[in-house]
């Protein structure tokens, strides 16, 4: 007697579709099943507010790496006039370097269209932004980055600003950069981690 295959229908769930924010963050919440949670990182971030919220989950850290580095991916497709680009930077001062990383990433991704954030911090009045901005130069690193730290190096007179930038130019100064970086031996003259720190650039730039 011959077997006959029953055909089995396959039945395929239909994934919803959201009219608010918190619909979509609702289901995220609610589902374990990483594509529906992709699913809804996906929605989310097109509704106002979203792209925000996402960051805001990435900020707690203890989220599940795979989910972190969806919303990552999300966040970095924007459209950088639409990013949530200083939130994003706010990523690079957490202490977990896994996040720190995922925020590099993420700037990168936008590339000189971060440049009006930079600027800001660099010529602003608080000493810890300017650091703060020196560093996410030296990570994300765009044609730019040295042209910046140049100037930021001409006046720059605290000294914890100027070394963080010396230790950056070390890396992406050029010979022709070198004069400036002996000037500041003078401008730092009573500070012995100064001379110490431009030789070491210095003496990375001439290899």
């Amino acid at each position: 007697m011959a077997l006959i295959k029953k055909h089995v229908e396959q039945k395929i769930e239909e994934l919803p579709k959201f009219t608010t924010l918190e619909d979509a963050q609702a289901y995220c919440k609610a589902n374990t099943d990483p594509s529906k949670k992709d699913y809804a990182v996906e929605e989310i971030v097109n509704f106002e507010g979203g792209p925000e919220y996402l960051l805001s989950l990435i900020a707690q850290e203890e989220r599940e790496k795979n989910v972190l580095t969806k919303i990552a991916s999300v966040l970095s497709a924007m459209d950088p006039d639409e990013a949530p680009i200083e939130g994003i930077m706010e990523l690079l001062k957490l202490d977990n370097a896994y996040i720190r990383n995922l925020g590099i990433s993420i700037l990168r991704d936008f590339g000189t269209a971060i440049k009006y954030y930079i600027v800001k911090f660099l010529i602003g009045d608080d000493r810890d932004l300017r650091i703060f901005a020196i560093n996410v130069l030296g990570d994300v690193n765009f044609p730019e980055s040295r042209d910046m730290l140049v100037e930021l190096l001409e006046n720059e007179e605290d000294i914890n600003v100027a070394m963080t930038a010396v230790d950056y130019m070390g890396e992406i100064g050029e010979v022709e950069d070198i004069g400036l970086l002996e000037s500041l031996k003078e401008r730092f003259k009573d500070d012995v981690y100064a001379n110490f720190a431009v030789d070491g650039a210095i003496k990375m730039i001439k290899g």
